[in-house]
C-alpha cells in the first residue's frame, strides 16, 4: 500500500459567534479555503485534484448539503473536480483527511483537498413539519448552531444531556477540578497569543477577503486567573464548566493538501508529514470527551510507535476539563499538548476544527524538528478520532 502525505494546510482566522466572519456564508468560507489551498501549490493544475472532501457538522442551511461541491463551483475550479461532504460532527474535517489519505493509499487518488467549514453564526433555525395538516397550536423554532436538536423520544435520556453537563460528569469521574480547568484555559489563551506574536500562524492562516479579521477573534490576551475564577458556572450552580474554560461558538474554514509521493511533482511542494496511523472509536455518549484517549492509543498502535515516541500533540479543546482528562489518561507531558494554543482560545467552528489540529500538528513537527505527533478530537454523541503523523521534512519515512 502507498503512503499518504500532508503537503500543506491553510485556514481562515476563526471568528466569534456574531463576529467578524458572521457576514460570510459558509459555502463562501469553504470556497475561499479551497481556492487558497490550491493556489499555494505553485505547479498545480487544478484539474489534477482528484477529489475535494470537506467536513461540515450542521449542513442545515447555506451549506446546501454538499458544501464540498458547492465550494468547488464557487472557487471556480474546473468542473471536472468532484466534491463530497462528510459529517462526523466535531471531527468532520479530520474524518475528511482520513478519507483523503485512505483514497491515496489504496490508489484511488494522487491528490485530494481535505478540509471543513462551519458558520455557527449563520446556522439556521429549523421548524419541524407538523404530524398532521393545519395544526391549531404554536410551533417552536430550533437552533442548529450546536448540540442535540429534534431528539428522537426513543433515545436514552442519559445520552442526550448537553455537552456542558456531559463535561461536568466527565470532570467528576476523572477528578478534574474547576481550578485546573481555569488554569488550562488561561494557558490556552497565553500560548495562542504567543504563537501569533512569534509568527507561528503566518503560514497557516489567511484572512478572508472583504473582512478585517487577521487573527483568531476569540483569543483574550488580557484574561487572567481572577477573571476566569469570577465567571459563573453555566450548567450547574456549583459546577466547573464556565464560558471561560469551554470553547466558544465560531465561524471558519480549513483545508489540507493530502497526496501520494507522486503529488510532489504535481504540486511543486515537498510533503510535511506522512499519515502513519488513524483510528475512530465510540463509547458512552454522555462521556464523549474521553473518547480521544482510546482513539489516540489505537492510532499509535497501528503506527507502530508509543507515547514515549510522541513529541507533539494537538487535541481539540472542546472543554478544558475534557482536555485535561485525556492528557491525564495518556500520561504525557502537558507541555507537548497544544503548544500553540488550543480551541478554548482559538475557537471551535465544528466542521473546520479537525484539519486545524492536523495542519497545526504538521507545522509543529517541522518547526520543532520532532518526528512523531498525534492529532485527536472528541465528537458529540460519544466518538473520538485520532491521526498519527510522522515528520518527513526533517527526517525520513520509516
Amino acid at each position: 500500500m502507498r503512503h499518504a502525505f500532508v503537503y500543506d494546510a491553510v485556514r481562515t482566522p476563526f471568528g466569534r459567534y456574531g463576529g467578524a466572519l458572521a457576514g460570510v456564508r459558509p459555502d463562501d468560507l469553504a470556497a475561499f479555503a479551497l481556492a487558497e489551498q490550491v493556489r499555494r501549490a505553485p505547479d498545480l493544475d487544478p484539474a489534477r485534484v482528484d477529489d475535494v472532501v470537506l467536513g461540515n457538522a450542521n449542513g442545515a442551511g447555506e451549506e446546501n448539503r454538499d458544501v464540498a461541491r458547492m465550494a468547488v463551483l464557487l472557487a471556480r475550479l474546473p468542473l471536472s473536480v468532484p466534491g463530497t461532504t462528510v459529517n462526523r460532527l466535531c471531527a468532520s474535517s479530520l474524518e475528511a483527511a482520513v478519507q483523503a489519505a485512505r483514497a491515496v493509499e489504496c490508489g484511488d487518488a494522487d491528490l485530494v483537498v481535505a478540509g471543513g467549514v462551519e458558520s455557527m453564526s449563520r446556522a439556521p433555525w429549523v421548524l419541524p413539519k407538523p404530524e398532521r395538516a393545519f395544526p391549531a397550536g404554536d410551533a417552536a423554532l430550533v437552533s442548529t448552531a450546536l448540540g442535540w436538536r429534534l431528539v428522537n423520544p426513543r433515545m436514552d435520556a442519559e445520552w442526550t444531556v448537553s455537552l456542558g453537563e456531559a463535561t461536568e460528569r466527565l470532570g467528576e469521574r476523572y477528578g478534574v477540578t474547576r481550578e485546573r480547568a481555569d488554569a488550562w484555559a488561561l494557558r490556552s489563551h497565553r500560548l495562542a497569543q504567543r504563537a501569533w506574536d512569534e509568527g507561528r500562524y503566518d503560514d497557516l492562516v489567511v484572512p478572508v477577503p472583504g473582512t478585517t479579521l487577521t487573527r483568531d477573534e476569540a483569543i483574550r490576551p488580557d484574561t487572567s486567573a481572577p477573571r476566569l475564577a469570577a465567571l459563573a458556572p453555566v450548567f450547574r450552580p456549583e459546577g466547573a464548566v464556565t464560558a471561560g474554560n469551554a470553547s466558544p461558538l465560531n465561524d471558519g474554514a480549513s483545508a489540507a493538501l493530502v497526496g501520494s509521493q507522486a503529488a510532489a511533482g504535481l504540486t511543486g511542494l515537498d510533503p510535511l508529514a506522512r499519515v502513519a496511523g488513524r483510528a475512530v472509536v465510540a463509547g458512552e455518549p454522555q462521556y464523549f470527551g474521553y473518547a480521544p484517549v482510546e482513539a489516540a492509543e489505537r492510532a499509535l498502535a497501528r503506527s507502530g510507535v508509543g507515547w514515549v515516541d510522541v513529541a507533539a500533540v494537538e487535541l481539540n479543546e472542546a472543554f478544558a476539563a475534557q482536555t485535561l482528562a485525556c492528557v491525564d489518561a495518556w500520561g504525557v507531558d502537558a507541555d507537548i499538548v497544544n503548544a500553540w494554543g488550543g480551541a478554548v482560545a482559538i475557537g471551535h467552528p465544528l466542521g473546520a476544527s479537525g484539519t486545524r489540529v492536523l495542519g497545526t500538528l504538521a507545522r509543529r513537527l517541522v518547526a520543532e524538528r520532532a518526528r512523531w505527533g498525534v492529532a485527536a478530537i472528541c465528537v458529540g454523541a460519544g466518538q473520538g478520532v485520532a491521526v498519527v503523523l510522522e515528520n518527513v521534512r526533517n527526517g525520513e519515512v520509516s
